[in-house]
């Protein structure tokens, strides 16, 4: 019983929290005039003394935190905070459905980026500005920030890192204690962050568009504030600094701490994961360009690096910011984007999919046994940065990638039981499971999401859960031995 307490008064710290941030759109809304205050305003009333009630009854419980407490935590956090984020959308939008709405909350805290809303040109400012504050707020994650105000109520943090971030998690150099790294990392994410508004801005952007595009971007979250996204502005510049700062948001905020700390670019140098993704990536981007200018999408080799460099970072990142239509695309470039986003992005960042890190530990694993399979009695220990990785870690990525292929086969099954077509369920699934945004066919970028059933939009839902919590988190849930004393 005293773990249930512990979890609804902590729990009911994220709900105050979230009150807060409902409660700048209000002030929005009131300045603005857009005539969602009163949906504003009784949402972060409800937040609030909810969040305040739960916080309250159990201020007396155990203020440590076990780590089966962690994991039903974070599942909490995501889940069910989501609901009461729902409710300016419910209240403003009496026609939107709770599915749909979750859909849109699920998808801003988890920086998927799908929508199911149209119209977002004429939405009020509050509500645009209200989504991307959930895709800013996700994108460093709901757990992160945590880890570094709980401590400071007595209550310890580092069973919750650990359980959002199982597996391979940047430590050296950086602040010893969890609350510092924490704070650490948020001041490498409001940094960047900042910079990214003035640069939005001075490329064209108004203020407002600066600031929701930013919170998007950095965390590679993907909503916009027009339903053609990017496409809206049709501006080399705007896409030019956003390719910036969707790399960067790409790359561990702990790489960005160290370079912002030590004033030097060294730390990206000798970051692996940088590395790597910098050169799939932009390889990818000149691949693509060839083949779209060959095929005859576009006239030009210029204009077809223009466009296939924005949309292969946007959707290789799982952003989901896109200018063009690439669903009409040859098939080869979509589907080639969507693989990436699932490999590229860098431990320690606010992307989805397997991660860099994971993958380049795949690929070395792979050699080595072939290696092993030539010279059998040999022993070669696997090095990364000339530090040997340890077997159990070996392990859990092998365990991780076997259920990241095994959920993504059960949920595009789901989706083609209900009646999906193929393309359309396995990219919708490749998608939401990244946090990679659109798909393609029916949920392609010149669509949405509001096409599916409440069934299949669920299903996407959670997938979106799945890939933001890294799989264990909700999964193991589902393991009997779990719940045994």
């Amino acid at each position: 019983m005293n773990i249930i307490f512990t979890i609804i008064h902590i729990f009911g710290v994220v709900i105050m929290v979230f009150s807060g941030l409902m409660s700048t759109c209000l002030v929005t809304s009131k300045i603005a005039e857009d005539g969602a205050t009163i949906a504003f305003s009784q949402g972060t009333m409800i937040t609030l003394l909810s969040g305040a009630l739960m916080f309250l009854l159990t201020r007396r419980s155990p203020k440590k935190v076990s780590r089966k407490a962690g994991f039903l935590l974070v599942t909490l956090c995501w889940s069910l905070a989501s609901v009461f984020c729902t409710l300016p959308l419910l209240l403003y939008l009496p026609g939107l459905s709770f599915v749909d709405a979750y859909f849109e909350v699920i998808s801003g805290l988890t920086t998927t980026g799908a929508t199911v809303l149209s119209g977002l040109d004429y939405m009020p400012m509050s509500i645009n500005l209200w989504r991307h504050e959930l895709t800013w707020f996700g994108g460093i994650g709901i757990i992160v920030f945590a880890v570094a105000i709980l401590p400071v109520l007595g209550i310890g943090g580092m069973q919750l890192l650990k359980s959002e971030s199982p597996g391979s998690v940047k430590e050296s150099d950086l602040p010893p204690r969890i609350t510092q790294t924490a704070k650490a990392l948020w001041i490498a994410y409001v940094v960047i962050t900042f910079v990214c508004v003035i640069s939005l801005y001075m490329a064209g952007m108004n203020w407002f568009d600066a600031v929701c595009h930013a919170f998007s971007a950095m965390s590679l979250g993907g909503f916009s504030t027009h339903d053609a996204s990017i496409g809206f502005f049709n501006s080399l510049p705007i896409e030019i600094v956003l390719i910036v700062f969707q790399l960067l948001a790409a790359m561990s905020f702990a790489t960005h701490f160290l370079a912002l700390h030590k004033r030097s670019f060294k730390p990206y140098v000798k970051d692996m994961e940088v590395r790597g993704m910098l050169t799939v990536v932009l390889g990818s981007c000149i691949v693509a360009a060839i083949v779209l200018w060959h095929d005859g999408t576009y006239p030009g080799f210029f204009t077809a690096l223009r466009h296939a460099t924005f949309n292969v970072v946007s959707v290789a990142t799982t952003s989901g910011y896109m200018t063009q239509d690439f669903n009409l695309w040859p098939v080869f470039v979509p589907m080639w984007m969507l693989f990436l986003s699932s490999i590229a992005v860098s431990s320690g960042s606010t992307g989805g999919g397997i991660r860099m890190i994971r993958t380049i530990i795949l690929m070395k694993q792979a050699r080595l046994e072939m290696f092993k399979s030539i010279h059998p009695y040999a022993v070669k220990p696997m090095k990364i940065g000339g530090a040997v990785i340890n077997n159990d870690i070996i392990a859990s990525v092998m365990g991780f990638i076997f259920l990241y292929f095994m959920c993504i086969v059960i949920l595009v099954f789901t989706l083609l039981l209900s009646g999906l077509d193929f393309i359309t369920a396995f990219t919708a699934i490749i998608a939401c499971f990244n946090n990679a945004g659109p798909g393609l066919n029916l949920v392609g970028p010149a669509a949405n999401y509001s096409i599916l059933s409440n069934f299949q939009t669920n299903v996407c839902t959670f997938a979106m859960l799945l890939g933001r919590v890294q799989i264990f988190s909700i999964v193991i849930l589902f393991i009997p031995e779990f719940w045994k004393k």
